[in-house]
């Protein structure tokens, strides 16, 4: 089954392209079945190419997707085009009436900053404990699991001496999880942070289980089950060219960094990089639409009321 999204979307022509099943929205409100309503609270500062990489692999389940965006409402960006903002997103405010099956919430660049002094924190604050009243699931991402797992638990982050970057082996901790359904018990996942948390202080708190981490980078995915979450501190979502593109970034602003570990063949960044995690992700985000659709209410109205907490 497709994903949903406006025909205009840029994603929509980058997906179709790749050859994952997009239907427009127009199209499928003329069908007779409920899509699982998933929102993207898209924090990155490059909004397009974060709507992509979600977007593509949530397209590739055999469900029909309804895919919204949302942004935090007065925080502005400057690196995608206000014509693209106002069209295809609504700000917190205007959505938190709603109900969802699921929600992403990305990471943002701002982990040298503390929690409490990120502008938009208050209204995020806002945002998780509206998820436990509006929201079936939700999955934060790099910062965004980060301030999740902090705001509910207390968890802090770490500053690292150097940044964690390349890709690096994890190991699958909770093989019957349904999060790791046909999870090999080894997963090369993309790292880039300059954070971390610490195992043994996620240990300390019993709702919390890690289900993959790495002794070199630490824990990287963590369900959190009484709040219906889960946490992923790293990027199964990049595209293969992703650590590339900070890496040159960073290259020609002339900022020190290292070449990104075990990215490029032979660690030689002449040669171009190879993709090696692109079917984890995809099971990853496709066990958690499955375990959406196994597990939300028939009826929205229900999403996150005591009967189906």
């Amino acid at each position: 089954m497709p994903i949903t999204l406006p025909a205009n979307l840029p994603a929509y022509d980058v997906l179709a392209r790749e050859g994952v099943s997009v239907m427009s929205d127009t199209r499928a409100a003329r069908q007779d079945i409920r899509p699982l309503k998933i929102g993207l609270l898209n924090l990155m500062p490059k909004k397009i190419q974060t709507e992509n990489q979600f977007a593509r692999l949530i397209g590739a389940t055999p469900l029909q997707i309804d895919f919204r965006l949302i942004r935090m409402s007065a925080h502005r960006t400057r690196n995608t085009a206000a014509e693209h903002m106002a069209e295809f997103y609504r700000p917190f405010r205007q959505v938190r009436h709603e109900k969802f099956d699921g929600l992403i919430i990305t990471g943002a660049p701002i982990e040298h900053l503390p929690f409490e002094e990120v502008t938009y924190w208050d209204e995020l604050r806002e945002v998780f404990n509206w998820t436990q009243t509006h929201v079936h699931s939700t999955f934060g991402v790099c910062w965004g699991g980060m301030a999740m797992i902090h705001h509910f638990h207390g968890v802090q982050k770490h500053m690292l001496e150097k940044k964690a970057f390349g890709c690096f082996r994890h190991q699958n901790l909770q093989p019957a999880s349904p999060y790791l359904r046909g999870f090999s018990d080894d997963v090369l996942i993309p790292v880039s942070r300059w954070t971390e948390m610490r195992q043994a202080e996620i240990d300390a708190v019993p709702d919390l289980v890690t289900l993959l981490g790495s002794s070199e980078v630490g824990p990287c995915l963590v369900e959190d089950a009484a709040h219906r979450a889960l946490y992923i501190f790293n990027h199964l979502e990049y595209d293969s060219t992703t650590l590339k593109e900070e890496y040159d970034r960073d290259v020609a602003a002339g900022t020190p960094i290292e070449v990104p570990v075990n990215y490029y063949p032979g660690d030689d960044p002449t040669r171009a990089p190879t993709n090696r995690w692109r079917s984890h992700a995809h099971l990853l985000y496709g066990n958690w639409i499955n375990e959406i659709y196994q597990t939300t209410p028939f009826d929205q109205d229900r999403i996150g009321t005591a009967e189906t907490a």
